[in-house]
């Protein structure tokens, strides 16, 4: 850390602005925090809790009025990076060795020295998108390092919201979580049952959806149209299922003139997103 970097306040940081963008986005009417209750050192959360860590996904949880918060574990150096007092923290806070948290969360976890022990983000529905001109729709993605990767590039490119379906796609996690170093936080998660209703009645609002496929007949960016979007992507081995294929509004490529002519999801996610959200710009 350089000497500017320690020597600024709160109030200027990184973490004391996503705070502050936090309020601001906040909805009149939040309900407050309930208190938090007692957990004892080294206790499981229940199952309905997940365990955050890592100084970006856990500063941005903090900063979240959405997030209900139970427990902050973290050593001396990462609370002090957070730039956050001990008072201003919406749960309780145990400052703890590193080896304390490899033990809670195994050793291959990079929590940088910091835990939250927190519930699930509220979920939100498909046909709440009212003021949304842009969606991503994942058909079977499994892989919470993918999805997580995902929500950070849906954040980056102004995405309103990721509906999964609720089975054979990630849970929220820790994994996941720290993937998306924050984004969880920002976008709203959607889970649905059918993604093929989901799909129509994305329709019904408005929504062009465009199916990514490598044997789609046309190229992405001259298919997009309208002032919506929904770009939908398959799963990491078979792509879209056929139920799926039927039902988007059209099935579109990215050209890719190399000796490789298929991306990662995520890799694929992110220049859909900036196509997308190019095309949305020139509207206006």
């Amino acid at each position: 850390m350089s000497d500017n970097e320690k020597s600024r306040t709160p109030k200027d940081s990184h973490y004391a602005r996503l705070r502050r963008a936090h309020r601001e986005r906040a909805h009149p009417g939040t309900a407050p925090k309930r208190p938090a209750r007692p957990h004892h050192p080294g206790e499981a959360p229940p199952d309905a809790q997940v365990r955050l860590y890592g100084l970006h996904t856990v500063a941005a949880a903090l900063a979240n009025p959405a997030r209900r918060a139970h427990r902050l574990l973290a050593t001396r150096n990462a609370f002090a990076r957070l730039e956050i007092a001990a008072d201003a923290l919406p749960c309780p806070m145990e400052i703890v060795e590193p080896r304390a948290l490899d033990v809670l969360l195994g050793s291959d976890a990079v929590h940088q020295g910091v835990v939250l022990e927190a519930d699930p983000l509220p979920q939100r529905r498909s046909s709440d998108l009212a003021d949304t001109s842009l969606v991503l729709v994942l058909d079977q993605v499994t892989d919470p390092h993918n999805v997580g990767a995902i929500l950070r590039s849906a954040v980056a490119f102004g995405a309103g919201a990721v509906i999964m379906t609720t089975r054979h796609s990630p849970q929220e996690s820790g994994v996941l979580a720290k993937a998306a170093s924050g984004a969880l936080e920002y976008v709203a998660s959607i889970q649905v049952v059918n993604l093929a209703s989901a799909l129509e009645d994305l329709t019904a609002q408005g929504f062009q959806t465009v199916g990514l496929d490598s044997d789609g007949a046309a190229e992405l960016e001259p298919s997009l149209a309208g002032g919506r979007i929904a770009l939908v992507l398959g799963s990491e081995g078979k792509g879209l299922r056929q139920k799926t294929r039927e039902t988007v509004s059209v099935l579109a490529r990215l050209e890719m003139p190399g000796a490789i002519r298929s991306l990662n999801v995520s890799n694929a996610a992110a220049v859909a997103l900036y196509a997308a959200r190019r095309h949305l710009a020139g509207r206006t």
